[in-house]
């Protein structure tokens, strides 16, 4: 379709100069996969109060005082996509080592223990296939384009604040809204939309967030376990993807467009947990743990290539890089666990992050101290991110059970379960116009309101003398509602309206993990 918009390129390429992310990019890096030690993972995480385990370093770091001797471990194994589709980018399954820590164990006086401990393990596993497809009526990514730059023509009359724009905006409005250059009456050019009849979108996602942790714990009298650890977290974050719509008639003769886009996300962040664990009652092994940690602070750099091309092969490049900050939210968690003489332990627990205040920030600046020779960086919150932030995503709970038998003393089996509540709002979308770096420098328009993430976990252990191995396995799954970008409404019924159907999309993953262990 045709219209005479002479002011839509002005109207839509409006330059920002603070930086801060997009909702839907943090979230990705803020959430976390069940990973860690075969027995951690076999019992669903279900460990915070029962401890002596590494992985508890990261979620109750009191669990490291109840160890009684030094022990080391690693852990490796295979994390596979179910039912994923063929990806040149990144495979459906893949190894993964996962763990590597240490406990070193400091006997101060009877019953009483000062423990220090190390643990490397990763905390989020980013790969995966994303594969979706539908129809498209009367609606396009290039049509979202165009309705910004019409209703921003209309706000700037009215002296409104315009809409933002992407990096797909400016190359639709230059590129291709006056691909046939041609011009009304009085020399302005007349811009163009093309509608699409359906899309097809296939991703490949891979990368991962290390975190090593640094734990100082201690066990008075067998009583009271406390415990602290300082993480510093690596994340290493990657997606090639192309979306591809087949457009309806024009005059000049654009049957497709497709985006391909590759985008990094590299940088380091750093929190601190703190952790307590109770036997309230001196005869029973019965216990609580509560546990806090700290905002993750991060520091990140993104950039991407980004490309749309017609099907003549004619493509217009785009390319990006920028850093900033972001502080994920507080994280609370409240377990119990209890053990039935030496062959049966139970454990359950809820951990709770509320990630609506998850806070994008800008780099705005900073100083440069003389004295100690030292450069310091300063940041502030993108206000208008955090509010779209704010409607998007949800506080989540993470209830963990598990159990574990001894009919032996060496060997072991285990069951768990975890579940963790939706993140995003059903709702939310993402949001191109908002005022915000996040909004400019986004080079992919589409979204997934991920619902609840079920895993189910089993697992055994084997003790050799002082060597131990321990297996586990993981099935963990989750549905979303896909979207290649967002609804765009400016009246009930018009033609001119832009809505995407939504697509059901899934993501269910087999995880095999094995764990050796020595113990000292």
């Amino acid at each position: 379709m045709k219209a005479r918009y002479f002011l839509i390129a002005a109207a839509l390429l409006t330059g920002m100069t603070a930086m801060a992310q997009e909702t839907y990019e943090n979230a990705k890096i803020a959430s976390e996969d069940l990973n860690g030690t075969a027995r951690y993972v076999g019992m669903g995480g279900a460990l915070d109060a029962l401890g002596a385990d590494i992985s508890t370093m990261s979620t109750n770091p009191a669990g490291i005082g109840l160890f009684k001797h030094p022990v080391v471990s690693g852990s490796f194994g295979f994390v596979s996509q179910q039912d994923a589709e063929k990806s040149s980018f990144v495979d459906g399954t893949n190894v993964s080592f996962d763990q590597l820590g240490f406990v070193y164990v400091n006997q101060t006086r009877s019953n009483s223990f000062f423990n220090v401990g190390f643990n490397y393990h990763k905390s989020r596993n980013f790969d995966y296939i994303l594969s979706a497809a539908n129809q498209l009526e009367n609606a396009s990514q290039n049509k979202l384009t165009y309705q910004k730059g019409a209703e921003n023509l209309l706000y700037g009359s009215n002296g409104n604040p315009m809409l933002s724009c992407n990096q797909l905006d400016d190359i639709y409005v230059n590129h291709l809204f006056n691909a046939s250059g041609e011009v009304a009456e009085d020399g302005s050019p007349v811009y163009y939309y093309y509608p699409a009849t359906d899309f097809t979108f296939n991703r490949g996602h891979k990368g991962y967030v290390g975190e090593y942790d640094f734990n100082f714990s201690g066990n008075i009298h067998d009583r009271i376990f406390l415990g602290v650890t300082v993480g510093i977290h690596d994340v290493h974050y990657k997606h090639y993807g192309e979306y591809r719509e087949q457009l309806e008639g024009n005059p000049e003769g654009i049957t497709s467009l497709t985006v391909a886009d590759e985008r990094k996300i590299t940088g380091a962040g750093v929190d601190i947990k703190a952790g307590v664990i109770i036997r309230p009652v001196e005869t029973s092994p019965f216990r609580i743990g509560l546990s806090v940690a700290t905002p993750t602070w991060y520091d990140l750099k993104t950039s991407n290539y980004t490309e749309v091309y017609d099907n003549s092969g004619y493509s217009f490049p785009t390319y990006e890089s920028y850093k900033f900050r972001m502080n994920t939210p507080w994280k609370f968690g409240l377990s119990l666990g209890h053990t039935i003489g030496n062959m049966i332990a139970i454990g359950a627990g809820v951990d709770y992050a509320d990630y609506s205040y998850l806070d994008s920030r800008v780099n705005d600046g900073g100083y440069y101290d003389t004295y100690w020779d030292e450069y310091y960086s300063s940041s502030s919150s993108d206000k208008n991110m955090n509010e779209h932030t704010e409607r998007t995503l949800k506080g989540v709970a993470t209830v963990k059970l598990g159990v574990e038998v001894k009919p032996i003393p060496e060997l072991a089996f285990r069951l768990g379960y975890n579940t963790s509540s939706p993140m995003y709002d059903k709702d939310g979308q993402k949001d191109g116009t908002i005022q915000s770096n996040g909004s400019y420098y986004s080079s992919a328009t589409d979204f997934t309101n991920w619902k609840a993430t079920n895993r189910i976990t089993a697992g055994l252990g084997y003790t050799a003398g002082k060597m131990s191995f321990d297996l586990a396995y993981q099935y963990a799954s989750t549905s979303g509602e896909f979207y290649p970008f967002q609804s765009y409404v400016l009246e009930p019924g018009s033609p001119e309206n832009n809505v995407a159907k939504m697509t059901k999309v899934e993501n269910k993953r087999h995880q095999l993990l094995l764990t050796l262990g020595y113990h000292f």
